[in-house]
């Protein structure tokens, strides 16, 4: 009897293997094999173009990250970005959830116009932004209009990045909107009324019902956000013509490795092992952030 039910186990398993192969193949020659390929140049001196040649050089490519101002100057950009863009785009999905979800008139009117800019590509939304960030753009003149100074949004170090920010916020947020509404549909109305029977306000409802009820929620929305903002690539890229500039201000580690990796010769296992790096930063960022989202469910 036994032998029968573990070769009915086998068979069963046999097969399931079978119907998920195709997506194990895939996973296997796109994902896993590319991060151990990944890993193996972090550790050599690649030579692609011409003669392939691999030199083993230990960690000199990682001790080299210690000297790279140019990875700093990255990094730190990076890291503004991350702190900057995360909370924000994230209380801001939040509000306009929440706002949607309070039956006001021409809901399903708002909802759409919200998600339109998730539904824009990355590429064609920063060109759009390009424009109206233009000295005689669209932002200039409305601040022109309010009495309030103008600014070279692409051209100045000190507010380059801050553009970037504002796109993505507006762009991301929408996205994560969608979440936090779909959440919010599983919060019991019977929580709001007998707030309301206690006399609470619609803030008093929103800070001590909806946040709390929304907390897995907002750990996956936060891990989310960090996972993408630490990626940020293409509308730099394109803000910047792939120098990263002006004067570095919009330089970011995935800008960097691409540049080391395509636009330097012999240099792309140093680009390996800063995109290395680059992922043990998102782990101890994404471990971090949900050891506090578990210790603030224990209260």
């Amino acid at each position: 009897m036994r032998k029968k039910q573990t070769k009915k186990a086998i068979k069963e398993a046999g097969q399931g293997y079978l119907f998920m192969s195709p997506t194990l193949f895939v996973l296997l020659i796109f994902t896993i094999a590319p991060i151990f390929y990944a890993i193996f140049l972090a550790f050599h001196k690649v030579q692609l173009l011409g003669n392939t040649s691999f030199e083993f050089t230990g960690l000199s490519n990682f001790t080299r990250l210690l000297d790279d101002s140019r990875a700093k100057i990255a990094l730190w950009n990076t890291v503004k970005y991350v702190i900057i863009v995360v909370p924000v785009q994230t209380f801001l999905a939040l509000v306009l959830a929440a706002s949607l979800n309070a039956g006001l008139k021409g809901e399903k009117f708002f909802r759409i116009v919200y998600f339109l800019p998730t539904l824009t590509s990355s590429a064609v939304l920063t060109l759009i932004f390009m424009w109206m960030y233009n000295q005689n753009g669209l932002v200039n003149k409305m601040l022109e209009t309010i009495g309030l100074p103008t600014y070279n949004w692409i051209g100045d170090p000190s507010v380059a990045l801050i553009a970037i920010m504002v796109m993505n916020i507006w762009s991301t947020a929408p996205f994560f909107m969608v979440i936090y509404l779909a959440a919010l549909q599983g919060i019991s109305e019977s929580l709001y009324e007998a707030a309301d029977l206690d006399g609470a306000n619609a803030i008093q409802k929103f800070f001590y019902i909806t946040v709390p009820n929304l907390r897995p929620v907002t750990s996956f929305v936060v891990i989310m956000g960090l996972i993408g903002t630490f990626q940020l690539f293409d509308q730099s890229y394109i803000f910047s013509g792939g120098s990263g500039g002006p004067n570095n201000s919009t330089l970011t580690v995935v800008l960097l490795v691409y540049q080391y990796a395509f636009k330097n010769l012999g240099t792309m296992g140093y680009a390996a092992a800063l995109a290395f790096a680059l992922a043990i930063v998102i782990l101890i960022a994404t471990l971090i952030q949900r050891k506090f989202s578990k210790e603030e469910s224990l209260y």
